[in-house]
Parts: structure tokens; C-alpha cells; sequence
């Protein structure tokens, strides 16, 4: 049965039940937030799904608290919170609804609950303090959406309600972006993989356009590709492939002595007329045309392999 209501905690708000609360009302539009402790909405019902308050979880019956003894944990051991379990139950129907293809919603749902998901039941639960992330503790998002919060001697009485729906605005845009590269992610990887294909035994691997390209890379087993060129706005790109996902080591650097150029003084440096720009860190290089940013990108393979970087 359709919810007529989704019932949360009133009070303090945290980073769980806001983002439950932006998947359940992307499936359930029509259905109303209710915040409250009071037992006649905190009781199960055909009319509601509850969520982190009530004491119980119970998917049939449509409560999900990890507050009580002998809450729910992952196969590994580790809690859930209120937003774990709405997504292990209703994540796949999110994803579904946002228009994901049914390919790539078990692939989704597995990667984000892995890498967002998790991260936020255990902070909810105590299980992993904000601190681990130094510095930038302050900045995570579940500190930065308990931050918007009223503060303690706020007058106005509807402070609260009103503090919480901006928060589940600012919470559904970061999930909704979060989910939506993730989907642009897999769509990228089926256009490298065709490249890759395309490319055969060259160095050099042509993109129709910018996109994430080097997990793709690195599942396709391409290891003799050097640089990516791809169009961007009304220029090309040239770009190296970082080895590894931390870190800013490249497979091969674009040649010293275009290190900082542009335009004339970059074309005298490599002979290329139309070459426009190099990065002083040689990651990455521009060209005015398609012809130009690939003779460039040849010229810098024939280095690598001249300087024993491959």
C-alpha cells in the first residue's frame, strides 16, 4: 500500500533520516513528513513507513529504527543506520525511479551504498568519528547539514520544522548529484570500452568527448595507453592517465620543454601549429583543432618512449 505518511523523529535532525527522507519522498511524493515521538505515529501502520524512531526494525511492517538492543547490522558486522536500511530496501527503487536503466541499478545501489552510504551509518552510530577526515572534519556532510540546525535559544517555535526542510533540500541535491555521476560513471565506461576497442594497439585513445575515462581504462586492461584527446567547448584536450587513483603520477608527462606555454611560444616548442596551452605540471595540454592536439599527442609518445618513461 501507497504511504499516506513517513514518519521520523521530531527534535534534532542528522544526516540520516534527512537523506532517507529524500528517497522516500522521490517515491512516495504525495506522502506527508510527519517529525514525532508521539506513540499513536510511531506505531506501525499500512498507512505509514517509520523511520530511525520507533524502536523496531521490521521491513514488512514498514519500520525501520536502529536505535533498540539487538539493531540490525551488515553481513560484516557493521550497523546500519536509519538511511542504511531505507536504502538496502528502497534503494533499487530510487534508482529505478530516476531513470536509471535496469543494467546498471544493481551496480549503483552496490557502489553507493559502499562509498556514501556506509560512511554515514557509521558516523550516526558512533562507529566512526568525523575526525578521521583532519582538518576538513568540519565539512563533511553530515556535520554540515546538523550545522543548519536552529541554535538552542531560537524563540521562534516552527524554527525547527522549517530548519529541516531546508536541510532535506540541500540533502537531495548533494544525493541526487552523488547518483547521477555515478550513472554518468557507467555511461562513460561503455564509451571508453568502445574506444578502447577502436584505439587497438595506438597510445592514443580519441574520446567524442570529455568524460571519466581511466577506471574504464584500467578494466579494460589497456595498459600501453599513454594520453587521452577529447574535444572541449571549442577547443581539444590532450591529457595524461594517472597510474592510480590517489596521487597525481601519470603514466607518461607531457615533454619538459612545454611545461607553462602557450599559444606561440607553445607551438615554437613543439611545432604544432594550433597548440594553445600546456600545464606547468604536464598532465594536460590544449589545441585549437582536433589534427592539432593529435600531433602533439604523438610527439609526447615518441618522448615517453625516448626518455624511458614506458
Amino acid at each position: 500500500m501507497i504511504p499516506e505518511y513517513l514518519v521520523t523523529h521530531s527534535g534534532g535532525f542528522h544526516a540520516d533520516e534527512l537523506l532517507s527522507s529524500v528517497v522516500l519522498t522521490r517515491l512516495f511524493p504525495e506522502a506527508r513528513i510527519v517529525r514525532s515521538r508521539a506513540p499513536e505515529w510511531i506505531t506501525p501502520g499500512s498507512d505509514r513507513i517509520i523511520y530511525d524512531v520507533g524502536g523496531a526494525y521490521d521491513a514488512e511492517a514498514r519500520i525501520f529504527d536502529h536505535h533498540q538492543r539487538g539493531a540490525p547490522l551488515r553481513e560484516d558486522g557493521q550497523p546500519y543506520s536509519s538511511f542504511g536500511l531505507i536504502w538496502k530496501h528502497y534503494g533499487r527503487d530510487y534508482l529505478a525511479a530516476t531513470g536509471l536503466p535496469d543494467a546498471h541499478v544493481e551496480a549503483v545501489h552496490a557502489g553507493f551504498d559502499a562509498s556514501f552510504v556506509l560512511p554515514i551509518d557509521l558516523m550516526d552510530n558512533g562507529a566512526m568519528s568525523p575526525a578521521v577526515a583532519g582538518p576538513l572534519a568540519v565539512l563533511t556532510l553530515p556535520v554540515l547539514l546538523e550545522t543548519l540546525k536552529p541554535v538552542f535559544d531560537e524563540p521562534d517555535p516552527e524554527a525547527l520544522e522549517r530548519a529541516f526542510g531546508e536541510a532535506l533540500t540541500i540533502a537531495r541535491s548533494f544525493l541526487e548529484a552523488r547518483i547521477a555521476g555515478s550513472a554518468a560513471k557507467l555511461r562513460a565506461e561503455d564509451l571508453v570500452l568502445q574506444a578502447v576497442s577502436s584505439a587497438g594497439e595506438s597510445r592514443v585513445l580519441e574520446l567524442p568527448m570529455g568524460m571519466p575515462f581511466r577506471s574504464a581504462i584500467m578494466k579494460s586492461g589497456a595498459d600501453h595507453l599513454l594520453f587521452v584527446v577529447h574535444p572541449r567547448d571549442k577547443d581539444w584536450c590532450l591529457t595524461g592517465i594517472r597510474r592510480a587513483d590517489e596521487g597525481f603520477e601519470q603514466r607518461a608527462d607531457l615533454p619538459a620543454a612545454w611545461a607553462g606555454l602557450t599559444n606561440g611560444d607553445l607551438e615554437a616548442a613543439c611545432g604544432v601549429q594550433g597548440a594553445s596551452f600546456c600545464h606547468n605540471g604536464r598532465f594536460i595540454a590544449a589545441a585549437k583543432t582536433r589534427e592539432a592536439a593529435l600531433a602533439m599527442a604523438d610527439i609526447a609518445v615518441k618522448e615517453a618512449i625516448a626518455t624511458g618513461q614506458v
